[in-house]
């Protein structure tokens, strides 16, 4: 397993104006607005290049995505997925243009009122012929960037810590006690069992 050299920018706001005006006059330009995760809308998506970014397609959606930790194992235990995510709010001109524009589309202040959050997102399977199931799922995002960044060194430091296939196999024994819960409930039993502290994401994005 490996941690790659991916970081998260500490910026947390879209401070450039986009050139494309006509994006953000589509009355639809934040359709299926992402309210606690991190899908980008098209008016989102507009403002990429002009502050340095270039979108990362995942699962159909655009967003700020970057690689977390890898391990190219393809039998027992393995990664699922494991991603470091930002979302970016609006400041400066970037927001300045946006009120503008809001005068005629006024949906865009679902954007001015964004708050710029940070996350990580690992998933660990294991598969054989006997057993396929979920080893361990940590989700964690926040609106602050010290506090996500210590999450993360903290999760990292736990993974490589551990044998993944002992571990797979030792929950597996201990099936009867979380193989019947859905989703939410076996990732609480998980953390509960690791000694973690809850996962925390979903969290609404907007300012009040």
């Amino acid at each position: 397993m490996i941690l790659t050299e991916s970081i998260l920018n500490r910026d947390a706001y879209f401070v450039n104006a986009t050139e494309e005006i006509d994006t953000l006059k589509d009355r639809n330009c934040v359709d299926l607005f992402d309210q606690n995760g991190y899908h980008l809308t098209k008016a989102e998506q507009a403002f990429l290049p002009f502050n340095g970014y270039n979108p990362v397609e995942r699962r159909h959606e655009d967003c700020l995505r970057s690689p977390w930790l890898v391990w190219d194992k393809r039998e027992g235990a393995h990664i699922n997925h494991s991603d470091l995510f930002e979302r970016k709010g609006f400041n400066d001109h970037a927001k300045e243009q946006l009120l503008a524009i809001a005068q005629i589309n006024p949906m865009l202040h679902k954007l001015v009122k964004m708050k710029p959050k940070w996350g990580i997102d690992i998933s660990i399977d294991y598969v054989s012929e006997d057993a396929v199931f979920e080893v361990f799922h940590y989700e964690w995002d926040s609106f602050d960037y010290d506090k996500l960044l210590e999450k993360k060194l903290e999760i990292e430091q736990f993974v490589f810590t551990l044998d993944w296939d002992d571990v797979a196999k030792t929950l597996w024994k201990k099936k009867d006690e979380w193989y019947n819960l859905d989703f939410f409930k076996q990732t609480q039993w998980r953390t509960d069992y690791f000694g973690l502290s809850p996962e925390k994401f979903k969290n609404v994005i907007w300012e009040d």
